[in-house]
C-alpha cells in the first residue's frame, strides 16, 4: 500500500518549542468545560499547557497586547509557563477542551488568577 492509498492521515497541527528543557515525569490530561458568558480573567499556570478545543468556542489572548483569537473545535493552543494569559473567555456558547499539562516529578498543575 502506498502512502497515497493509506487510510491514515497524520498532520502536525502544533510544533511548540519550550523556552527551556522540562524534565517531564508525567502528563495530566483534563477535560475542561466553561459555561457560556464566562470571563476567566487573566491567569498564569506553573507549567506549560497545551490544549485542543472539543466543542464550542473560546476567545483567547495571550498577552494584553497580543492578537485576540477565536478558538473553534479542532483548534489547538499553547499557554507558556508563568506567562500571563489575558483572556480565555466564552460568549454565547460555552467551550469544552482537553488540556495537557506536562509535569515534573512532584509537581501539581496550578492556575492562578491575576
Amino acid at each position: 500500500m502506498t502512502s497515497a492509498e493509506s487510510p491514515i492521515s497524520r498532520v502536525v497541527v502544533l510544533d511548540q518549542h519550550l523556552p527551556e528543557p522540562l524534565p517531564v515525569q508525567h502528563v495530566e490530561v483534563r477535560r475542561i468545560t466553561i459555561e457560556p458568558h464566562t470571563a476567566l480573567g487573566a491567569h498564569v499556570h506553573n507549567g506549560p499547557v497545551f490544549g485542543n478545543i472539543v466543542s464550542g468556542k473560546a476567545i483567547y489572548q495571550q498577552a494584553a497586547d497580543a492578537e485576540i483569537q477565536v478558538l473553534h473545535p479542532g483548534d489547538v493552543f499553547y499557554e507558556p509557563a508563568v506567562d500571563r494569559i489575558s483572556r480565555f473567555d466564552t460568549e454565547d456558547e460555552g467551550v469544552t477542551f482537553l488540556a495537557y499539562f506536562p509535569l515534573t516529578a512532584g509537581q501539581d498543575a496550578t492556575l492562578d488568577l491575576i
